[in-house]
């Protein structure tokens, strides 16, 4: 019989976190879920697992994630770090707070978890992390200062890690959403995609699920764009 894989979703209570959490379920993972709003913990009851009620800027609070998971399954090998939203201004009014909590928002969400389920990958010799980043990490946006700032810090953050564990087994990819319908829509931003539409939650799940995947076995250390071609030249 084959082992049971675990994935583990950080801010996966809805939108993107939540598409992939019930996508890696139906691939047959079990699933625990963190997310600050109690909605982690309803969804990963739907799919028999567990969720964790807390922020992913809480080490504590995603030490009970892991450790969950670890309590039921014994292993974790998969790793969803999905994100909430950081501070939004005009680039110079941006404050020091602003920018610090953009860092704690879209780059140490994804570190914090990272240092937790290495160990545990590295004694399986196996494990993927996967980071739902942005389509502006490289070509940053006005409108999304310091999620572009700290994303592209993440890239290579990314790169880093994929060095460094890769003799490990273990496997770190960025996904990097385009405009995705769990953001209002508009149609100046419509307009603006080549395929002339939003992207879906389901289309970024998807991906993610290939990226956890043994089809991507031997795929590290990338940005993923799912973006309709709207960084099509970069």
């Amino acid at each position: 019989m084959a082992e049971q894989k675990v994935a583990l979703i950080t801010a996966g209570g809805s939108g993107m976190g939540a598409e992939a959490a019930r996508r890696l379920a139906a691939d047959g993972f079990k699933i625990g879920v963190l997310s600050s709003s109690g909605k982690g913990e309803a969804l990963a009851a739907e799919f028999g697992g567990f969720g964790v009620t807390g922020s992913n800027q809480s080490n504590d609070d995603l030490k009970r994630l892991v450790d969950g998971a670890m309590e039921r399954w014994g292993r974790v090998d998969a790793l969803v770090n999905s994100a909430g939203h950081g501070p939004r201004k005009q680039i110079l009014e941006l404050t020091d707070e602003d920018w610090h909590a953009g860092i704690d928002v879209y780059f140490l969400n994804a570190v914090r978890p990272t240092r937790l389920v290495t160990p545990i990958m590295q004694k399986q010799k196996s494990g993927v992390i996967i980071n739902i980043s942005t389509a502006w990490a490289f070509e940053p946006s006005a409108m999304f200062p310091t999620s572009a700032v700290a994303r592209a810090g993440l890239a290579s953050f990314t790169k880093i890690f994929a060095d460094t564990y890769a003799a490990d087994n273990i496997r770190m990819n960025n996904v990097l959403p385009g405009w995705i319908d769990s953001l209002p829509a508009t149609e100046e931003r419509r307009d603006g995609v080549p395929m002339k539409r939003y992207g879906t939650s389901q289309e970024i799940a998807a991906t993610i699920s290939f990226l956890a995947s043994d089809g991507a076995a031997y795929i590290t250390g990338q940005n993923i764009r799912v973006d309709g071609g709207i960084t099509r030249a970069i």
